[in-house]
């Protein structure tokens, strides 16, 4: 008679023997009466001495013996979860406008064996997604998934890239200027230029130090700082940047940037716009003679500083303004004359008011001389004519009305006086903005609006100063400062491009908000054994939509 014996599986089974537990590997089954056994298939070895390291290669045995996956639950390490949507978007844009190509170009060396264009690209995105010192670009990189980039990268790394900026900064800016050409209209290209003041931080002195102290326009005080002057088209597109020592003079700074520009850029006509400081008569009679250089036609409209309204004090009050506009000549050019009377309302009555206090504040003190010399006694210091001369003098040099209120020094008693001519002959110049040009075909109101998007280089400014964070500058050499106007120039680049795009589809983001909501995207990176599994973070519709926005494909 046979025996049948129906399976009941396997399971492992603990015995003791001598003291000692051991691990068995048992198979229960029924005989045909139904009776259940027990067989033992293998013993595994005693019970302490069965670590992970001895049992998982048995189970992982079994495992591929049946077909199925093997147990790596022990060996599974997971990294720390790292920002990526961010950099990813900034690396798609940089290499859809052609900058990872531009910079190995200008770059190339067979000495060099860093690869500089990825160390300058993580200073960049580092401006733009989270501003902070070489040394803190390094622990930035640390918490973001950078593509493309080196895997060890030590701070001298990120000076060194600096230093070769520096060595081809000719060629890079070459390179660059191909690269944005596309983007520039080249039949009409209205530029606008100005400056501004980056404070620096450190003492000494080094060779050709453009650290130099001069008038700071955030402050209005006296700082060690060096001068930015920017130059953007129309749109709002940074063409080209330039540094100078901090104390060099607005108006030496023009005629430079303009050769550079024409340079760089083979557009036909240029209408160079730019502000108060920048217009001198050496810069308009510099401007008129570069006209038909290369066969450009070169034009300008220059706002003129209010100390000029003096000089045009008899014109202003010949105009016939209509719609608020008016037109003349000076210098031999153009004069445009806008006028809001609201803003020239608003400016009278300021003044007028500041006025009014200055002299309440004076008839005060004149009633506590005039109480005093009349045997009154008072808490307090004696009061003085000099004393009240003393607090006038300082109060109307304050408010920046010395033209207008004169406090009479020659007098034995403490009097005053309103300049009325001068008064009424500020009022004439309220509300006015006069602008010189010499391009025949704009109209007064097209001059006029061409001007007021100057305010959008300004914004520019802001940008490079909040966002970017391009001061305090903490570099000393000449030459590592000017590297770092230009990885906050690029910055200043892929931030505007990012909102032109993003304005372009109707999105209401700002490149500052949008790279905010990117950062959330995140990478993992697993490690099961000897494999590692790398994947991104599930992106809700708002993320997606920025790429779709920014005219980049997706993260896979």
């Amino acid at each position: 008679m046979t025996l049948l014996r129906y399976s009941c599986g396997m399971y492992t089974k603990i015995t003791k023997s001598g003291g000692r537990c051991y691990l068995q590997l048992v198979e229960g089954y029924r005989t045909e009466e139904g009776k259940v056994r027990h067989k033992v298939v293998a013993n595994l070895g005693r019970i302490d001495d069965l670590t992970p390291e001895n049992l998982d290669p048995l189970i992982n045995g079994l495992n591929r013996a049946l077909g199925r996956a093997e147990n790596t639950a022990s060996e599974v390490t997971a990294e720390s979860a790292k920002s990526y949507g961010d950099v990813f978007a900034l690396h798609e844009l940089w290499k859809d406008l052609g900058f990872d190509r531009a910079l190995s170009r200008a770059l190339r060396s067979g000495k060099r064996k860093l690869d500089v264009e990825a160390l300058v690209r993580a200073m960049v995105f580092n401006r733009l997604c989270d501003p902070a010192s070489k040394l803190g670009c390094l622990r930035w990189l640390e918490t973001v998934a950078m593509p493309a980039i080196p895997e060890t990268i030590t701070h001298q790394h990120l000076l060194r890239a600096m230093d070769a900026l520096m060595d081809h900064t000719g060629r890079v800016e070459m390179e660059l200027a191909k690269q944005i050409r596309p983007l520039v209209d080249q039949d009409l290209t209205v530029v606008f230029y100005d400056l501004t003041t980056v404070r620096i931080h450190g003492g000494g002195k080094v060779d050709d130090d453009i650290r130099a102290f001069g008038m700071n326009k955030e402050t209005g005080g006296i700082a060690r700082q060096f001068v930015l002057g920017v130059v953007q088209t129309a749109d709002g597109l940074p063409l080209m940047h330039n540094v100078h020592p901090g104390n060099v003079g607005e108006t030496k700074t023009l005629q430079g940037m303009l050769q550079t520009v024409l340079q760089h850029f083979p557009i036909q006509r240029v209408i160079l716009v730019a502000d108060r400081g920048l217009l001198s008569l050496d810069n308009i009679r510099n401007l008129t003679e570069m006209a038909d250089q290369a066969g450009r036609k070169l034009e300008f409209i220059l706002a003129v500083p209010a100390r000029r309204y003096a000089d045009l004090a008899e014109t202003f009050q010949g105009l016939s303004f209509i719609d608020g506009l008016a037109e003349s000549r000076f210098a031999g050019h153009r004069l445009i004359v806008a006028h809001d009377p609201l803003r020239a309302e608003e400016q009278s009555k300021r003044r007028r008011e500041r006025i009014a206090e200055l002299e309440a504040q004076a008839e005060n003190s004149v009633a506590k001389l005039d109480a005093q010399d009349a045997g009154q006694t008072s808490r307090g210091r004696r009061a003085s004519d000099r004393g009240a001369y003393s607090r006038f003098t300082r109060a109307v040099a304050e408010a920046e009305l010395t033209r207008f209120l004169k406090a009479d020094l020659q007098a034995d008693r403490f009097s005053w006086s309103v300049d009325e001519d001068a008064v009424a002959k500020a009022e004439l110049f309220d509300g006015k903005l006069a602008l010189l040009t010499n391009a025949p075909d704009l109209t007064p109101d097209e001059a006029v609006a061409r001007y007021k998007s100057l305010a959008d280089i300004e914004r520019g400014f802001r940008v490079l100063k909040s966002d970017i964070e391009i001061a305090p500058v903490h570099h000393r050499l000449p030459d590592r400062i000017r590297a770092h106007a230009m990885i906050c120039f690029l910055a200043l680049v892929l931030y505007r491009i990012m909102r032109m795009r993003l304005k372009a589809k109707g999105h209401s983001a700002s490149p500052r908000t949008a790279l905010d909501l990117l950062a959330r995207i995140q990478r993992h990176t697993t490690h099961i054994g000897t494999k590692t599994f790398t994947g991104t973070s599930r992106s809700p519709p708002e993320q997606l939509n920025l790429f779709d926005a920014l005219n980049i494909p997706k993260p896979a």
